[in-house]
């Protein structure tokens, strides 16, 4: 350049008219092509949030809390009863909750023999209580203790209740061996016998007699072979004798 002077450089954006039509277009496919590959990713990091939140707000706050324990099936327990032993704190977030350990701890209330819990969306806990239901009834220290076809004892009565015969047991229970014989033989009696029942006694094992009305009894030995000492004590109900003794079911004693 003359005079040997420097030169001065300029950047100029070119007008988009400038741009050939092809390149405009390669261009633009070449975009997509970036959100095309860029949306998976996009997609995914959304889903992954919306599902941080929703767990959140699942797991985490009282938003879904328990507001409401349900009690089902509560006869002779209270539902009041029933919710101090499920021990739910208020607005603990439902999905939270130990549905077996709620089970067990109201299960741990003498009467309630099955217990079922379940969750309510968005913010109940049903529990489902199953009464034991009384086979027969133990006389103890001025009460009665009633007990279930398990022989477990679940509620203490100051009156005898009707309709359940007395079985005599010095310490009832499902491992108690004589509480499982009466409940072997109380499963075996008749209807005639059950109609003149009014208390079996074991006093051991193989000491077991029915006490029937009228000052009758019958003497049944062990629980073995009930159902037949049922039939032949039946059998002979109709024969005079206060003391029938099927300890031997085929050599039977009247007195």
């Amino acid at each position: 350049m003359a005079g040997g002077g420097t030169r001065n450089w300029r950047l100029v954006r070119a007008d988009t008219d400038a741009v050939p039509p092809s390149a405009r277009r390669f261009m633009a496919r070449a975009r997509q092509r970036r959100l095309r590959a860029l949306l998976p990713w996009l997609i995914g990091v959304g889903v992954l949030a919306a599902a941080g939140g929703l767990t959140w707000t699942v797991y985490g706050t009282a938003v879904l809390g328990v507001r409401a324990v349900e009690v089902v099936g509560a006869e002779t327990l209270t539902p009041d009863q029933v919710r101090a032993a499920a021990a739910v704190p208020d607005l603990l977030p439902l999905a939270r909750v130990d549905l077996n350990e709620v089970a067990a701890r109201v299960r741990g209330l003498p009467p309630a023999g099955r217990v079922a819990v379940r969750r309510s969306w968005p913010s109940t806990l049903v529990v489902e209580v199953v009464e034991r239901t009384p086979v027969a009834v133990v006389p103890a220290n001025g009460t009665f203790v009633l007990i279930d076809e398990l022989g477990v004892p679940f509620r203490s009565m100051t009156e005898q209740p009707g309709g359940l015969p007395l079985a005599r047991l010095a310490t009832p229970g499902p491992a108690d061996e004589n509480t499982g014989s009466a409940l072997t033989v109380l499963a075996a009696l008749s209807d005639d016998l059950r109609e003149q029942l009014v208390a079996v006694s074991v006093e051991s094992p193989v000491q077991i007699r029915l006490e029937l009305r009228k000052g009758r009894e019958v003497i049944w030995g062990d629980d073995t072979k009930s159902d037949e000492k049922s039939k032949v004590a039946t059998a002979l109900l109709g024969q005079k004798g206060d003391e029938i003794d099927v300890s031997a079911p085929t050599v039977v004693t009247i007195r």
